[in-house]
């Protein structure tokens, strides 16, 4: 054993000489790190920082102080008690404004403890200025795009914001949305989110580094290039006109992905079009806590890429439609990050456990994490002096973090899984997020279709 790991420890310092004598070596031991990694964290870390610089300047505190109705959708199926604690955080938003709370409830028939919940807080509106909660059941169940349409038909807000039924808000929220569209230009906000319950296992420490490092501080880097990749379904915002005008949400799945991948649709015909983050707007959710559950998430998040970005939205992915910026964003991160990565990622370990030493392999695993590790460190470092809003807590985690690239790799190593399973099942037809009439009546893509998105059954 001592022999072995002496191996270990000299390749290893074999490739930090060599990479330190001559860069270029980096560049053929790893290839992908440069190719992805890298120019990803430049992008974003300078974003942050421009965006942090921002905060400081007279013009980032103006506000036009003008206060449209705010519409709030929430899709609710099966959250039972939860339901209260989302709609008792948007009634208390410090917003002066008027704040309409749409409670779709989804297949009310079915789910009647989650619809008596959401009726008991009816009472709680009871002499609120400039708060209402609407009811609306849907007693056939349809699933969550049915569900946002519903509520999107009835609402009466100029600003809409979606939400999920178990997603609680700090009370500022809604301040910092509108904020955001005081610009003219911008159709849609992405607001940010946090792990509500970090604690609960070491799955939910993992994804609370992924929540702050990749979702929030990279989406507020994002934005500031007019790159952000997704509004989150569980907390989007958007002009009512504008939403209705491009048809709303869309059938099968991953339907905040879907409708972020359309508005990009007029970007290149509106160049001062803007889709913006608000990183002080903050919602709160709870993420899978064991391996199972999370699992079974990305089974779904990671397939619905490739079903959207090559399957659905193949025939728009163009700089004609997209713009160059956007274009070449979605071939490189969306595309050759989300997608190529993982498979050449999952064939290289292999190739690598099956031709070299044990002692070689180990080697190129240790570099890696340890590469990883830094970066990490640095992302979240940055993350929490410049953008957190509560620094002192996102500290609290911080010597876990050296377990998160161990996390990183084995969920890009299941991403290859869900990808090859989109490839071979057309796993968005089984999606839980609507019936399966539902998804049954809806176009099917096949890589042998052509154009027109349908086929015979």
């Amino acid at each position: 054993m001592n022999e072995w790991w002496f191996t270990v420890r000299y390749i290893l310092t074999d490739f930090a000489g060599n990479i330190a004598n001559t860069p270029l070596v980096m560049a053929m031991l790893l290839p992908m790190l440069l190719a992805f990694e890298v120019p990803l964290m430049i992008l974003t870390l300078s974003g942050v920082l421009k965006w942090f610089s921002r905060q400081y300047k007279e013009e980032a505190l103006k506000h036009s102080g003008e206060q449209p109705v705010v519409s709030c959708i929430i899709t609710c199926y099966s959250e039972g008690e939860a339901i209260r604690v989302t709609v008792d955080t948007l009634r208390e938003q410090l917003y002066p404004g008027q704040i309409e709370i749409i409670a779709v409830i989804d297949g009310a028939q079915q789910n009647a403890h989650t619809y008596q919940v959401a009726r008991a807080c009816l009472h709680n509106f009871e002499g609120c200025k400039n708060r209402q909660l609407v009811l609306l059941p849907k007693w056939q169940r349809g699933g969550r795009v049915s569900t946002l349409n519903s509520g999107l038909a009835v609402a009466k807000g100029e600003i809409i914001i979606n939400v999920d039924g178990d997603t609680s808000f700090d009370n500022n929220m809604v301040d910092e949305i509108v904020r955001c569209f005081d610009d003219p230009d911008v159709p849609a906000v992405g607001g940010a989110l946090r792990v509500r319950n970090t604690y609960d296992s070491l799955i939910t420490r993992m994804q609370a580094f992924e929540y702050m490092i990749s979702m929030h501080g990279g989406k507020t880097g994002l934005s500031e290039w007019n790159l952000i990749n997704n509004i989150s379904g569980a907390f989007g915002a958007f002009r009512r006109n504008f939403l209705r005008s491009i048809g709303g949400w869309d059938t099968h799945t991953a339907e905040d992905l879907d409708l972020t991948v359309r508005i990009k649709h007029y970007l290149q015909r509106h160049p001062g079009m803007k889709i913006a983050f608000a990183p002080n707007a903050i919602g709160h959710t709870d993420v899978p806590n064991t391996i199972k559950t999370l699992g079974q998430q990305r089974l779904r998040w990671d397939g619905d890429l490739l079903f959207l970005y090559l399957r659905k939205h193949i025939f728009s992915l163009t700089p004609r439609i997209l713009g160059w910026k956007t274009f070449i964003y979605t071939l490189v991160f969306g595309i050759g990050q989300n997608i190529v990565l993982p498979l050449l990622v999952t064939i290289y370990m292999w190739w690598l456990v099956f031709s070299y030493p044990s002692e070689f392999v180990a080697a190129i695993i240790i570099g890696l994490y340890l590469i990883y590790w830094v970066f990490s460190i640095i992302n979240y470092l940055v993350f929490v002096i410049a953008v957190s809003e509560r620094p002192l807590k996102d500290l609290k985690i911080a010597l876990w973090i050296v377990l998160f690239p161990i996390y990183t790799f084995a969920v890009r190593m299941w991403a290859a899984v869900a990808l090859l399973n989109e490839i071979f099942r057309s796993s968005h037809e089984e999606s839980g997020m609507a019936p399966w009439w539902v998804l049954k009546r809806g176009h099917r893509f096949r890589w042998w279709q052509g154009r027109t998105g349908k086929r015979s059954r």
